[in-house]
């Protein structure tokens, strides 16, 4: 048996230790209001069967032309959460779809911009996406935003289809919270759309222009390259109430998204790449940056800018030096807060001027197989959730065999050729050769889902007539389960 000495010594132990748990304070950072108890009334605006009972209807379609009403609310209130999936044909549809947003009966939207450019994936891409206010799972289709949005009289929140085909189905939540009313100095969420087709010279690209007082939360930059090689050596500048010297001045491009020695597909709460295909030709790139712990605040005004400097060529294609000025594809979108009445935006490019090709020019790839030809493996047409309901399906088994389809060229010059390319779990590794010479690099064409994936092919100037495409199999991730082949569709895009 313990003696006294023991036991007494026993329970002196315990008394400290719940003495020092009562002394804990509770946990701090994003779940440290929790236990408090919430003000208000939680809301949802939904795309739920009016007849909830019975009804399995959870979506609504969008016709070209037309505008989906998400959210109609009377304040005041605080929208906490978005949600939405979207069942959808045309190529790019994530630029073609544009959401605005309207507070108190404004006339003119605080929120407007292509709907993926907005969740942090932008080219008109479905990409995952996983970060504090935007998370995008489901392969780039499954879009969440937790911004929080507040109002004081209303909000309306609407979608509108202006591409060519019809939506066939806009699943959404909208999750907010109806209070009392809103502190004095409550702002006002905005996000606005830019983008440059190319960049001009002389002058660095712009991501936000405001008047007014505020603090802005987060940029959303996408670029296509025209030219290969490093594109973001360029340095942000944030001019702060019509400052001529900038307050903020950065370092490089990567430096400003938190990274270092250039960019690669990361996701982190703050910053992250959500499209990154290197650093080739043609190569697409997505990245945000959120100033959540550190937003930039102004009282009178702001002018975000960027340059777009990187690697230079000369005529011959040889290096000039890393830090010269580029003609690459911007676009980006802007976030901020803001208390007085925004200034109009400036409209919008066409719909179609927001993507690099016309959707209407794709060939359905299963269109090739009469006149394609393999050196092995079966080749035939796979049904399924393709463009066209199908894809040209190759079942290659080993490296060195080929598929050879013709395409055709209307006018003499440059053209990008852009492969519609399916990725899965058992696809391998290809080269792609134009008449018998080899275009990019060889492409990894496996995914642990199927998913449709643009690889973009800058091709030599090409006389008008029949020419050659071939397909390669070079080998295969160590993680897919075999070497097949699969094209949704082709685009020839005169340059």
């Amino acid at each position: 048996m313990k003696s006294r000495l023991q036991r007494n010594a026993a329970i002196l132990v315990c008394l400290a230790l719940a003495g020092a748990a009562a002394a804990e304070p509770l946990p701090t950072g994003i779940f440290e209001d929790l236990p408090m108890l919430k003000a208000g009334r939680s809301m949802r605006s939904s795309s739920c069967d009016p007849d909830w009972h019975n009804g399995n209807g959870d979506a609504r379609p969008i016709p070209p032309g037309a505008s989906l009403i998400i959210a109609d609310l009377e304040g005041p209130g605080v929208i906490r959460h978005i949600w939405n999936t979207i069942a959808a044909n045309e190529l790019g549809y994530s630029r073609l779809l544009v959401l605005r947003m309207y507070w108190d009966g404004e006339e003119y939207p605080s929120v407007e911009c292509p709907i993926g450019d907005f969740f942090a994936v932008g080219h008109g891409l479905d990409y995952p996406c996983t970060s504090q206010p935007v998370r995008v799972s489901s392969d780039g289709r499954a879009r969440n935003c937790y911004w929080p949005m507040p109002f004081r009289k209303s909000a309306r929140i609407t979608v509108t289809n202006e591409g060519r085909e019809r939506i066939n189905a806009f699943y959404y939540y909208v999750d907010w919270q109806q209070l009392p009313k809103l502190p004095r100095k409550t702002a006002y969420f905005h996000a606005a759309y830019r983008q440059a087709f190319p960049t001009a010279s002389a002058s660095n690209y712009l991501i936000a222009d405001i008047r007014g007082r505020g603090h802005y939360v987060g940029t959303v930059l996408s670029v296509r390259q025209h030219q290969a090689s490093w594109w973001g050596e360029g340095d942000d500048f944030f001019y702060i109430d019509g400052e001529e010297e900038p307050s903020l001045r950065g370092t490089g491009s990567e430096d400003y998204f938190c990274d270092a020695w250039g960019l690669r597909e990361i996701d982190g709460p703050y910053y992250g790449v959500t499209v990154f295909e290197g650093y080739g030709e043609l190569s697409q790139t997505t990245c945000y940056r959120w100033h959540i712990p550190d937003p930039v605040t102004f009282s009178e005004s702001l002018r975000v800018e960027i340059e777009h400097k990187g690697v230079g060529h000369d005529a011959n294609g040889e290096v000039i030096s890393g830090f010269e000025e580029r003609a690459d594809d911007f676009s980006s979108v802007a976030f901020w807060y803001q208390l007085e009445p925004h200034q109009p935006f400036e409209p919008l490019p066409p719909a179609y001027n927001r993507l690099y090709f016309d959707p209407a020019t794709i060939q359905e790839a299963e269109g090739l197989i009469p006149e394609a030809k393999v050196s092995e493996g079966a080749l035939h047409k796979q049904e399924g959730a393709w463009s066209g309901g199908a894809q040209l399906f190759w079942q290659a088994e080993q490296p060195n065999q080929t598929l050879t389809m013709p395409f055709e060229v209307r006018a003499a010059g440059g053209h990008t050729l852009l492969l519609l390319a399916t990725h899965s779990w058992d696809y391998g590794t290809f080269q792609f050769a134009v008449d018998g010479v080899d275009t990019g690099r060889p492409v990894d064409l496996y995914s642990q889902s199927i998913v449709v994936r643009q690889t973009a092919l800058r091709l030599p100037d090409l006389a008008p007539g029949r020419h050659t495409l071939t397909v390669r199999n070079v080998g295969k991730n160590g993680a897919s389960d075999g070497c097949y082949f699969g094209l949704d569709g082709i685009v020839l895009v005169k340059e």
